[in-house]
């Protein structure tokens, strides 16, 4: 198996990528004993093995091997001020030094919420957890606890974490015309899930109209990234979000916004820029300074139900939910980033974002970079990318494209996801986006001839290839 996968990444570019990180791959030999394929976060493993991280400073990885990375991953968007913010640094300190978690609660977890609802509008009240997973898989308890109902809709290509209700069609339905078929996500879900999750594509308003109407007296609420995340940083189409809540609306039905990676784009997320007020919103990632984070919250009388002493109270409870030392990071992270900290990363995204599109127009390849403001993702296909059906089928016909742009990458340090996303963290200059531009257009022109050959379809002018 390791074999024949080797034979489909070319040997120059692979031979390079072994030679730079050799002590990485006896790390991971280490890893592969004591963790099933050396592996305990599905998004961080690539084959052959991942690039092992030693430490970070500002927005530089630093590898095992003294490899020096500009980092565009930031641990999946949650370092909005890369690593070792030196105010971020001196807040955890500080508190490790007092304790980390007392077990009660704290001034801390007054003055971060505090922070979240001055910057929401939509959310009076806010509860605390530790992920992503927990914030969306709290707030569509929240949902159902109100509206006494046990049906959600979510969209085909919508990632809302790892339990059981978000584990459907996260990859999306690229078979069904029309209306996408509801699957699970792999084993371990179980199939009466499906028995309670609608799915319907982002940017249609149709369908979700179409769902309410047939199980208008079921569904309890619509959860939906603002713009589809994981799947292609997907924004939204004008009018669609302002849709979504007057059909919500219309049909008695609640809505939430998962802004756990979109929060960074405003001072209110991608809810601050549209001023449409979800009825629930997740967070996460950046508002934990870089420790274990997750909240959930929205209006006064649907977060009632966490109030202990509501005789009807939703039991809510988790040893390091708002414990000590992430409200003090958080703090520090959310003091820091401001307005002119949100202008900052988000002009170098737009930089990076126009940056990518000249190149592949300059190499003559055909592909292209979507997302807003920090937040970019690379796409290799041409043609118009609204739903996640669009993005999935771009994605798997360039499968391979993707894995060989990862690795030359790499060779070139410059650290992202594998799926082809980039974010901006606040230390970035315009020095490391024209530093990333120029390892970008080189990596195309190495790859041009690989991707003449495995998709001649992305080639502007396939009888000359560079």
């Amino acid at each position: 198996m390791t074999g024949n996968r080797s034979k489909m990444i070319p040997k120059d570019i692979l031979d390079r990528y072994l030679k730079r990180t050799e002590k990485s791959r006896k790390c991971d030999a280490i890893a592969k004993k004591v963790l099933p394929g050396g592996d305990t976060r599905t998004a961080s493993y690539y084959f052959p093995y991942p690039v092992y991280m030693d430490h970070g400073k500002g927005c530089y990885l630093f590898d095992s091997d003294g490899n020096k990375y500009i980092d565009f991953l930031n641990n999946y968007t949650s370092l909005i001020h890369g690593h070792c913010h030196p105010d971020i640094v001196e807040a955890a300190r500080a508190q490790l030094e007092k304790g980390t978690v007392l077990g009660s609660p704290s001034e801390l977890q007054s003055k971060h919420a505090e922070i979240l609802c001055n910057r929401i509008p939509s959310v009076d009240h806010i509860r605390y957890c530790n992920s992503g997973t927990e914030a969306t898989l709290f707030a569509i308890r929240a949902a159902r606890a109100f509206t006494k109902k046990d049906m959600i809709i979510k969209m085909d290509g919508g990632y809302h974490g790892s339990h059981d209700c978000a584990e459907v069609n996260v990859r999306p339905d690229v078979k069904e015309k029309g209306l996408p078929k509801p699957h699970l996500e792999g084993a371990g879900i179980p199939a009466s899930v499906l028995n309670d999750v609608l799915v319907a594509p982002f940017n249609d308003l149709d369908s979700i109209d179409n769902l309410l109407n047939k199980f208008k007296d079921k569904i309890a609420a619509v959860i939906l990234e603002p713009m589809l995340g994981s799947l292609g940083m997907l924004p939204p189409k004008p009018n669609y979000l302002e849709g979504m809540r007057e059909i919500t609306n219309l049909h008695q039905v609640l809505l939430i916004f998962d802004e756990v990676m979109t929060f960074r784009i405003s001072m209110a997320g991608i809810q601050g820029l549209s001023n449409v007020k979800p009825d629930l919103t997740a967070l996460a990632k950046i508002i934990g300074g870089g420790f274990p984070v997750g909240a959930f919250g929205g209006r006064n009388e649907i977060m009632e139900r966490f109030n202990p002493l509501n005789p009807q109270t939703v039991m809510h409870t988790g040893t390091f939910n708002g414990n000590n030392i992430t409200m003090a990071a958080g703090i520090a992270a959310m003091e820091s980033y401001d307005q002119p900290a949100i202008d900052k990363v988000n002009k170098l995204g737009d930089m990076l974002r126009e940056g990518f599109k000249r190149s592949f127009k300059k190499a003559g390849i055909k592909g292209q970079a979507t997302g807003l403001g920090s937040l970019v993702q690379i796409h290799w296909r041409d043609g118009e990318i609204t739903s996640a059906r669009d993005s999935a089928m771009g994605r798997v016909a360039g499968a391979e494209i993707l894995k060989l742009f990862h690795y030359e990458m790499l060779n070139r340090g410059i650290f992202s996801a594998p799926r082809g996303l980039f974010c901006i963290s606040t230390p970035m200059t315009e020095n490391e986006i024209a530093k990333t531009l120029e390892e970008f257009h080189g990596a195309l022109n190495i790859l041009k001839p690989y991707i003449a050959e495995m998709m001649p379809t992305l080639i502007e002018d396939a009888h000359r290839v560079a």
